[in-house]
C-alpha cells in the first residue's frame, strides 16, 4: 500500500526551522530519507518552494479565479512529502515519527494513495492511463 505523509508546520514552526544551519538539516533530513531508501519503502520525496511563488486556482466561479501566493492562512498549506510504499498504515505511521523534522507546530498527516487497481478495470480511461503507466514503467 501506497501512503502519502504529508509535511506541514505553522509559521512559527517554519521560522524556527530557519534558524537551523542548512547544511545540518540537509544532513538529518537525508540520513532520515537513506534510512526509508535502505528499508525500501521509499517511492518519492519532495519539498515544495515557499508559498509566496505558488498560485490558488479556485474553481467556485466561471471562469475560475486565479490567486497569487502568499495566503492568508498558511496552517493549512505543506510544505512537502514523501511517498510510501509499507505493509500496512500503522508502518506508515511509524516512519512518520521518525521524522527529524520535529517540534511545536509540525505535524505529518498520513493518507492512503488510491491505486488504479481499485477503479472499474473495463472503463476506457481506466484502461488508457494503465496503457500509460505500463509505457512509462510506472506499473
Amino acid at each position: 500500500m501506497k501512503f502519502m505523509l504529508i509535511m506541514r508546520a505553522t509559521d512559527e514552526a517554519y521560522a524556527a526551522m530557519g534558524a537551523i544551519d542548512f547544511d545540518e538539516m540537509l544532513e538529518t533530513v537525508g540520513r532520515h530519507n537513506d534510512e526509508m531508501i535502505r528499508a525500501g519503502v521509499l517511492v518519492a520525496a519532495e519539498g515544495l518552494a515557499d508559498p509566496s511563488e505558488g498560485v490558488v486556482v479556485d474553481h467556485a466561479s466561471e471562469p475560475p479565479v486565479v490567486t497569487d501566493g502568499p495566503y492568508g492562512e498558511t496552517k493549512e498549506l505543506f510544505g512537502g512529502f514523501y511517498i510510501l510504499n509499507v505493509a500496512s498504515k500503522e508502518e506508515a505511521i511509524e516512519w512518520a515519527r521518525r521524522s527529524p523534522i520535529t517540534g511545536p507546530g509540525f505535524v505529518t498527516e498520513i493518507r492512503r494513495v488510491s491505486s488504479i487497481d481499485e477503479f472499474p478495470q473495463d472503463n476506457e480511461w481506466i484502461k488508457k492511463e494503465r496503457a500509460w503507466r505500463e509505457a512509462t514503467g510506472q506499473l
